[in-house]
């Protein structure tokens, strides 16, 4: 059993200020950082930090070797990582207010410069008993997802940033769909019914996190552990991995539910993206922390 991420890989470089600025506004901003960050990333280092044996596959720029560095101290397998030349690393302008909220502005780079024939040389490794995660970041998406299915392998699939034509092209792929509330309202105003997925997972931030079995129509339902937030960035890349580790050992939906929750809620307490992931050890001592919710 193992994890598989075609993800992006980005260098975050986080603004902080008092609101984020309006239309034709100029902000000062009180302070700036740089991290690691990109929701492959973040979610190869969730996965692998839940205890996953986690492969990543991306492309990243020649420069930055500090990114592998930390993709490797958090457990995360990197050498299906191509390194392009004359291909600049991903990167994401983040900011964020004083109430933890965001915006982000990315620039793709590497991580839409992958190839099929790469990718397809690089899976061959994957088998039945694995998952593979991908989210709208990096191309050859449908690809992949068609490959891992072929393995008999679950495809997880983060719908974000949003893409209705995107989503189309590997949909007949996924297993499991990973939206969150705006997007799966984003969906469904697009198309009649339920998707054509096994599972629907929506995160909706507060609110909590539900899960549709559409094969036998159940759903669960998990709360949201309650925090204070200092920074959401990387909440649901922090869900998505531990809920697909979670599967992968094994756990039902109903503690994959709960581990990921708990984890995106400890996240949300720390400033930073992939450098912010909590380790299972905090996780599982969060949760002993909480009552039967």
């Amino acid at each position: 059993m193992a994890i598989w991420n075609l993800g992006s890989i980005n260098i975050d470089h986080v603004y902080r200020m008092e609101h984020l600025p309006r239309p034709g506004e100029t902000l000062a901003a009180s302070s700036f950082s740089t991290g690691l960050g990109g929701k492959g990333a973040n979610q190869s280092i969730a996965a692998a930090l839940a205890g996953a044996a986690t492969q990543h596959l991306g492309a990243m720029g020649k420069g930055d070797d500090w990114v592998i560095d930390r993709l490797q101290s958090a457990g995360v397998g990197t050498g299906n990582i191509l390194r392009l030349a004359d291909t600049a690393t991903g990167h994401a302008i983040i900011l964020l207010d004083s109430t933890a909220e965001n915006s982000i502005i990315i620039h793709p780079g590497a991580n839409r410069a992958l190839s099929v024939e790469a990718l397809t040389g690089a899976m061959r490794a994957l088998t039945s008993n694995d998952t593979l995660l991908i989210q709208n970041e990096t191309n050859c998406q449908a690809e992949a997802a068609q490959i891992a299915r072929a393995a008999g392998a679950r495809v997880i699939y983060s719908a974000a940033p949003f893409d209705l034509e995107a989503l189309r092209k590997v949909m007949p792929h996924v297993s499991i769909l990973a939206m969150n509330a705006g997007e799966a309202d984003q969906l469904f105003a697009a198309i009649s019914g339920d998707p054509p997925v096994e599972g629907l997972l929506i995160t909706r931030g507060a609110e909590g996190v539900e899960y549709r079995d559409l094969k036998d129509g159940k759903t669960w339902h998990h709360p949201a552990f309650p925090v204070d937030p200092v920074d959401t960035t990387g909440a649901g890349d922090t869900f998505a991995g531990y809920f697909a580790a979670a599967l992968d050992r094994g756990d039902t939906i109903p503690e994959a539910l709960r581990l990921a929750s708990a984890a995106a809620a400890l996240k949300v307490t720390r400033a930073g993206a992939g450098d912010a992931i909590p380790s299972l050890e905090e996780v599982l001592n969060f949760i002993s922390g909480q009552p039967d919710i």
